[in-house]
């Protein structure tokens, strides 16, 4: 059973990386590099900024820090625990997929989609009564990042859904403690 998934998981990967093309690659590699992100950062801390409190703001951001460092490190275990091979370096892919960059040997799973879709659940649970647009905007951003691997080959979709879910299960985790924490800071300051 577990083998017919592996292959239906390479299938679809080859079927979506080979959807790639050349002249698109430089475009693929700049929305997978994280540092790009660092103005739309900017613009998350903006809104979170204008719509809380100096004391929540600072809750919000300490969780944030800390939930992107934990959905990355459970990463890395994982990748290191499964030990499944990144596409890329996938010896029984190599002549069939389009290789635009390659990362470490283990692929499973994805930091970039769990990190992303961290951001997305906890952002947008944060600011979705504040801003009704927010959580489709960053939930279409993460899908776009997360694609990203796959087009660059260095990620299964497998990867990437356990990554998306991981990454939701820790966004839902860090939004329930931010607002129990802010709320008991509202209870003490009453």
């Amino acid at each position: 059973m577990m083998e017919e998934i592996i292959q239906e998981d390479k299938e679809l990967f080859l079927y979506l990386n080979n959807l790639g093309d050349t002249p698109f690659d430089q475009f693929w590699i700049i929305v997978s590099d994280k540092w790009i992100w660092i103005p739309l950062y900017v613009i998350f801390f903006y809104f979170l900024y204008k719509n809380f409190k100096l004391k929540s703001l600072l809750y919000i951001l300490v969780f944030a820090a800390i939930g992107i460092t934990v959905s990355d490190q459970v990463s890395g275990i994982f990748k290191y625990g499964v030990a499944r091979l990144r596409p890329c370096n996938d010896p029984s892919l190599q002549n069939l997929m389009r290789i635009v960059k390659c990362g470490g040997p283990y692929g499973f799973y994805s930091a970039h989609a769990s990190n992303t879709f961290f951001l997305a659940t906890y952002l947008g649970l944060l600011l979705k009564d504040k801003l009704k647009w927010f959580p489709y905007f960053i939930v279409i951003w993460a899908i776009v990042v997360a694609y990203s691997r796959i087009y660059l080959g260095v990620h299964f979709p497998m990867d990437i859904f356990a990554g998306a879910f991981a990454g939701i299960v820790f966004g839902l985790m860090f939004f329930l403690l931010v607002k129990k924490v802010m709320s008991r800071q509202t209870v003490s300051e009453n």
